[in-house]
C-alpha cells in the first residue's frame, strides 16, 4: 500500500496546518478554501495530462482536491501575472473566501514541505515555463522546504 494512502490524514494535517499558518488564517475551513482556490486557478492553465501528472507527485488528500470537480474538456486559459492569479483564486467561492494575497507562495511553501522534492521539479520541468514561476517560493533556507513527512 502506498505510504501516502496509509497516512493520508498525517499528511493533510500536516500540510493544513502549514498553509494555515503561513497565511495566517484562523480555521482549517479559511485554509482549505484558499488552498481549493489556489489549485483550481493552477489547474485552469494545464491540459488533462499535464494536471494528472502533476497531481500524481502530490499526497493522495491534495491530489484529490486537485482533480475534484475537473472540467477536462475546457482548454486551458494562459497563465498571467500573480496579482491576477491571486484576484482569480478570490473569486472562487467568493462568499466563503479569504484568500490573503499570500495564497499561492504559501500554499507554494506547504505543497513543497509536503512532497518529494526530486518528484516535484520533474513534474515541473514537464510543464509550461510558467509552472516553476507559479510554485517558487523564496526562502533564505532551502532546508525550509525540505520534506517533513517521509
Amino acid at each position: 500500500m502506498p505510504w501516502t494512502y496509509r497516512h493520508a490524514s498525517r499528511e493533510w494535517r500536516s500540510f493544513l496546518d502549514d498553509a494555515k499558518e503561513r497565511m495566517s488564517l484562523e480555521s482549517d475551513n479559511m485554509a482549505y478554501t484558499t488552498v481549493d482556490a489556489v489549485l483550481q486557478v493552477f489547474r485552469r492553465r494545464l491540459t488533462a495530462q499535464q494536471g494528472l501528472d502533476f497531481a500524481g507527485v502530490l499526497p493522495s488528500v491534495l491530489r484529490a482536491i486537485f482533480v475534484k470537480d475537473w472540467d477536462v474538456s475546457a482548454p486551458p486559459v494562459p497563465f498571467s501575472e500573480r496579482s491576477a492569479l491571486i484576484a482569480e483564486a478570490k473569486q472562487v467561492r467568493v462568499n466563503h473566501n479569504l484568500t490573503p494575497d499570500n495564497a499561492i507562495e504559501a500554499t507554494a511553501w506547504a505543497i513543497r514541505r509536503c512532497t518529494n522534492k526530486a518528484d516535484f521539479e520533474r513534474v515541473l520541468a514537464r510543464l509550461p515555463d510558467e509552472a516553476a514561476a507559479f510554485w517558487h517560493v523564496e526562502v533564505d533556507n532551502p532546508r525550509e522546504l525540505e520534506q517533513r513527512i517521509v
